[in-house]
């Protein structure tokens, strides 16, 4: 386990008491169950002194318009503290078109940053030096040529590679159950996927290759067992399609991370994290004969709930987001994002994304819920919900295996039925009042809607990436493009592993548009 230096000399509370590390219990069983932090079945957190040795990453999740305005504000959270950045593209770029293309008309940089060649990538990441920070990327469908487009700025940069750390989502199977960016059919997408796997396991062996995410699954209407329960099939579905191709576990699994949703119940959100940690853990040991530990640890990133946020009263989602964002920290999180108070409306700004910054930062400086590791152990109530959880997402489990596995309830639209009953109980919830929804059904305001200084896009950004991407195609070599789109064209053919190919494709600025068409004229869309 890599060792870190406690980031006080004296761990005690306001009164003086000491804080230890963590507190045993001499329950019968309670060790076999829980283990201790930093150990199997890791249900009390993946590091034995957590965020005693140092805090999670605190990422705030961010992109829009053009590269240079996404840069602008990468500086900006850089320097309000920000200790990772969180790319988000906009919906041309994670679904591989180009700005230029009639699809993408009046999407460009709305929910993201354009990205369309290596050109934008470069801007994107002008003054960021890759080495010293760690970059999680939001791309899904076009994962493999993001990432190539990030490792030909490293390489530009001088940086090595084995040093480069950060995350690719590349969870395409989510995006069929619940997100919809996906390009290709399941079965190709899933051989980009086991070929970033082998490709990272050489060349980048500190990147993290997939973020196997909850998040989606959870913004759709499911319940937390159901999160738990469906990301842990996906990542079962993952695994066993790389060790197929000959990968050995305990290779690549060691980079495998997840995405969690932090929601508002507190309490179940902490039982979630402590019970995905304990059933990934088993999976690991007992189904893929995992012998490292770092194979069976579960580490997750978690981004407070968009689904919970409010278009009415806005200032409450300040209070929401702190509850979400300290549900994660009890649970046990590696990173962090909170969303910004106006993000039911529109893209946050620099004030409501520096609040939402904040709140992480009080939280590990002055709360003190970081001072020791997984201060609800032994609480009954949280106990019996972590146990409950368990139980459930192994029925699910059993019940996804036995129709044989997530890909295959994939296409019989198993888990997104389910996830559409659960978003139709919690609808009707709240709109019979049932569930408070503080502001929307309950302490409403009569008056008129409060004035917010939101944030908008720009229309012109749409013809000024037009106009970058046409200059960059007439002063590339297009006989070198076209030269690397062949070879991948013929590569998607064979078994070859294309993360190569598509790293010629980037360095001679192929767009994402071109690269995409290219495998979607091998093998189609889904």
């Amino acid at each position: 386990m890599k060792e870190f230096k406690n980031r006080k000399e004296k761990f005690v509370t306001d009164s003086g008491i000491e804080i230890p590390t963590y507190i045993d219990s001499d329950s019968p069983g309670y060790k076999e169950k829980l283990g201790n932090p930093g150990s199997y079945p890791f249900t009390r957190g993946v590091h034995e002194q957590m965020y005693r040795s140092r805090f999670w990453t605190m990422r705030q999740y961010a992109g829009f318009g053009a590269a240079e305005e996404s840069n602008k504000r990468y500086k900006f959270l850089l320097d309000a503290g920000t200790t990772g950045l969180s790319i988000a593209f906009d919906l041309p770029t994670q679904i591989g078109y180009d700005s230029d293309d009639p699809i993408a008309e009046g999407e460009v940089g709305k929910v993201g940053v354009a990205i369309d060649t290596l050109k934008d990538m470069e801007i994107l990441f002008d003054g960021i030096t890759l080495e010293k920070i760690s970059t999680s990327m939001t791309i899904n469908a076009t994962a493999a040529v993001l990432l190539c487009m990030y490792v030909a700025i490293a390489k530009k940069q001088g940086a090595d590679l084995k040093k480069i750390s950060g995350t690719i989502q590349n969870d395409v199977l989510k995006e069929y159950i619940a997100r919809g960016t996906y390009i290709y059919p399941p079965k190709q997408s899933m051989r980009l996927i086991t070929d970033i796997f082998s490709w990272c396991n050489t060349e980048l062996p500190s990147w993290n290759t997939i973020s196997i995410s909850g998040y989606h699954i959870r913004e759709a209407g499911s319940n937390a067992i159901q999160e738990v329960a469906f990301t842990l099939a996906d990542a079962i579905a993952y695994i066993e399609a790389a060790v197929s191709k000959g990968l050995d576990v305990d290779k690549f699994a060691q980079r495998l991370s997840f995405f969690f949703n932090g929601q508002l119940n507190l309490l179940e959100e902490v039982a979630k994290y402590r019970a995905a940690r304990r059933v990934y853990a088993k999976i690991m040991k007992d189904r893929f004969k995992a012998k490292s530990e770092k194979s069976m640890m579960l580490r997750f990133h978690c981004q407070t709930a968009g689904s919970s946020l409010t278009a009415q009263q806005v200032e409450n989602n300040v209070i929401r987001t702190t509850i979400e964002a300290m549900s994660a920290v009890f649970g046990g999180c590696q990173s962090l994002h909170t969303n910004s108070k106006d993000e039911a409306l529109a893209l946050p700004t620099e004030d409501s994304v520096t609040t939402a910054l904040r709140t992480q930062q009080v939280i590990a400086y002055e709360s003190g819920i970081a001072d020791t590791v997984d201060p609800f152990a032994g609480s009954y109530y949280v106990e019996h919900l972590t146990d409950k959880i368990e139980e459930g997402v192994w029925e699910y489990l059993k019940k996804i295996d036995e129709m044989g596995g997530s890909v295959k309830c994939i296409e019989l639209n198993y888990q997104q039925d389910e996830i559409a009953a659960s978003a139709y109980e919690f609808e009707k919830q709240i709109e019979s009042g049932e569930r408070v929804i503080v502001g929307v059904n309950k302490f409403v305001d009569e008056g008129p809607p409060e004035k917010l200084d939101l944030m908008h896009i720009d229309e012109a950004i749409g013809r000024q990436q037009v106009d970058k991407l046409k200059k960059v195609r007439a002063e590339r070599n297009n006989d070198e493009v076209n030269k690397n789109l062949d070879a991948l064209k013929k590569a998607a053919l064979t078994d070859e592993n294309l993360l190569p190919l598509i790293l010629a494709c980037v360095e001679s600025y192929a767009s994402i548009g071109e690269i995409s068409n290219t495998l979607r004229d091998v093998w189609g869309e889904y």
